[in-house]
């Protein structure tokens, strides 16, 4: 069963040339349409995210400044991101449609959560909006399971490392963050060392991988390094922000990844998640043939559908830097514990 969202319209962008375009959400559709489902879909009523709901994650004067900057009518926040008039309500609901979805699913105790919606979230800082993101969608996510005692691990396949996530969560040990992503790319954030704060040490998980990194690879660096620590923390919700800019035909890096990878991915996680509490986050994906088709192979191997899909990817960069990424985070994990609390390496 996926359980889902009434289908949101999406305001226009100012710059028809955005790689953050209105079509994206229509691919999303097209690929679920991909999976014939019928009555397996279940859609909720869209809403929008609550003051409290989001004061969890952004600070509030951040807040109060993009709702007057867009009700000003908008404009450039910085080189890659801006607002327009609709940019507060659609970023509004964007947020809360999330918490639908996890709520519907609360209430029935089965099924996939599906949230695609756009603006995406995972740059967004508490008090700043950076990467085509005002909300950070899935940490208002994370932080209302957080909220009801949930342990929470967010997993990010997206090309680009969530900073916004990572930031917003560094301190807190209830909820771990794992991000694959193409290093050195934007925003410049996600080194191996990057571990958490001292009240969360180890529970920030980076794997980053160079440019031309293929599915095998990435596959590998979730199960050896991420795997051993996500089987220690036990989660009881999954959320995955799910980004498809990493598919081999993505205009936004140089990952190679394929329908498959990201069906083989979606797999993976399936191992450690609990029935009924995993929901999946819309993130990038700029290529629309390949958005549609990373969509219907992510969620077909959720729902154990067997759609067409492109064969897996292998053989690419990265494979000596996997065992380099879990030494230096080891390093970096046992030094911190000595350092701030005595324990011997």
């Amino acid at each position: 069963m996926l359980i889902t969202h009434e289908l949101l319209d999406s305001t226009g962008h100012a710059d028809p040339g955005h790689p953050e375009r209105p079509a994206r959400l229509a691919a999303v559709w097209e690929g679920v349409e991909d999976l014939h489902l019928g009555t397996d879909v279940v859609r909720v009523p869209a809403r929008s995210a609550t003051r409290p709901e989001l004061a969890r994650v952004h600070e509030p004067v951040y807040l109060d400044e993009l709702g007057a900057f867009c009700f000003e009518g908008g404009g450039d926040l910085d080189a890659d991101t801006y607002a327009t008039f609709d940019s507060w309500p659609l970023a509004q609901l964007a947020a809360g449609t999330g918490l639908a979805v996890l709520d519907e699913m609360h209430r029935r105790g089965e099924g996939v959560g599906f949230i695609a919606v756009r603006p995406p979230g995972h740059h967004a800082l508490r008090d700043r909006a950076m990467g085509f993101c005002l909300v950070n969608n899935v940490a208002v996510g994370a932080a209302a399971l957080r909220s009801a005692g949930e342990r929470v691990v967010v997993i990010d396949w997206d090309v680009h490392h969530g900073n916004g996530t990572q930031a917003i969560f560094w301190n807190d040990p209830d909820v771990l963050y794992v991000s694959a992503h193409e290093w050195p790319l934007f925003p410049g954030s996600g080194v191996a060392a990057e571990i958490g704060g001292l009240g969360a040490i180890d529970r920030t998980v980076n794997l980053p991988l160079p440019a031309g990194a293929t599915g095998d690879v990435v596959l590998r660096a979730f199960e050896e390094i991420a795997g051993p620590v996500i089987a220690d923390f036990d989660p009881t919700w999954t959320l995955v922000s799910a980004g498809f800019d990493g598919h081999r035909d993505d205009p936004m890096a140089d990952f190679l990844l394929t329908s498959g990878d990201f069906a083989r991915l979606a797999q993976w996680v399936t191992g450690f998640s609990r029935p009924g509490r995993l929901a999946v986050y819309l993130e990038g994906g700029y290529d629309l043939e390949a958005l549609r088709h990373s969509v219907t192979g992510t969620l077909g191997a959720l729902l154990d559908a067997s759609p067409a899909l492109e064969e897996i990817s292998q053989g690419g960069t990265g494979v000596d830097q996997v065992a380099r990424i879990r030494a230096e985070r080891h390093a970096t994990v046992e030094m911190v514990r000595a350092q701030a609390f005595g324990e011997a390496p």
